[in-house]
């Protein structure tokens, strides 16, 4: 069952260029490093907050990435500009069973 990483956070208004900039090579390290990497969206929310939904192919592919953090020059350029850590979950995707 593909689990789901849902991450909240604020980025200062100064920094959301930078950190938009830096999101395409971030995903290429996710591509290159992570196993079970299956995609990620960025979701703009109001009060400078961001929310990152990124599906992985098992829970066991989030705990290992999670282990390596930001391993790569790409995924720590992002983390970089990022600020608050607002929350953070981990569910499993649900329309899978529908099909």
């Amino acid at each position: 069952m593909h689990a789901v990483e849902l991450t909240r956070f604020r980025v200062d208004p100064a920094n959301t260029d930078a950190m938009l900039a830096a999101r395409p090579a971030m995903l290429a390290d996710f591509q290159a490093d992570r196993a079970g990497f299956l995609s990620a969206r960025l979701v703009r929310l109001p009060d400078d907050q961001w929310l990152d939904v990124v599906e992985w192919q098992t829970e066991a592919d989030f705990q290992a990435s999670r282990a390596k953090g930001p391993n790569l020059p790409g995924i720590a350029a992002f983390f970089a500009t990022l600020g608050e850590l607002v929350s953070g979950e981990l569910g499993t995707l649900a329309d899978l069973d529908l099909g």
